[in-house]
């Protein structure tokens, strides 16, 4: 089956088709010359998800998924959440987010942080969500090369390793969008399309 991932975020798109790879064939943008960005202009994840989804889907006509995910810290009021990829303005740099958010922590003694992915999936009738998290806590500093965004300064529950530290099977077999992804893969075996 040939599904749509609505992303321009290559990272994402790779992390997706290592995660759905010998099940689907996940499509990008750009294998269908789809030139287009949707605005993220929804309160939830929730809601930017499914607004993403139902778009490349109404541009596209093939069955298409979008996320959005957010970082939730606790002592800052669930911030940057639905912001977390715009935290430090508008055409930031991740580096940009991850010296805001410590700055913002300075302070603070909780420094518990969850991520979450909302998955939506849209076939042109229904329109499906599936949720993946993972608790954790901030980092005073940044640590490990691999992944991308907050990673370097997000340490799961139970690990010594940030997210940055961990081999990429690994982290994807027990990340918040690993979660979100597998329990859209599980609805896929049984899904048929009305």
């Amino acid at each position: 089956m040939k599904i749509l991932f609505g992303t321009n975020n290559p990272n994402k798109l790779r992390e997706i088709r290592a995660i759905l790879s010998g099940h689907y064939e996940v499509l990008s943008l750009k294998d269908i010359q789809l030139d287009m960005d949707v605005d993220e202009t929804e309160p939830t994840l929730e809601g930017n998800a499914i607004l993403k989804a139902t778009s490349f889907y109404k541009a596209a006509k093939i069955p298409c998924f979008s996320d959005d995910t957010g970082l939730e810290v606790a002592s800052i009021n669930g911030a940057p959440g639905v912001k977390s990829a715009r935290y430090a303005g508008e055409h930031c740099s991740s580096k940009d987010n991850i010296v805001k958010l410590l700055g913002a922590l300075e302070d603070k003694t909780d420094r518990s942080a969850c991520f979450r992915t909302i998955v939506a999936f849209c076939d042109g009738k229904n329109t499906y969500t599936f949720e993946g998290r993972i608790d954790g806590h901030i980092t005073k500093d940044e640590r490990g090369s691999n992944g991308f965004g907050y990673d370097p300064v997000f340490q799961p529950d139970g690990l010594q390793e940030t997210f940055a530290q961990l081999d990429p099977d690994f982290k994807n077999s027990i990340s918040h969008r690993g979660k979100a992804i597998q329990a859209f893969a599980q609805f896929l075996l049984t899904y048929k399309r009305v």
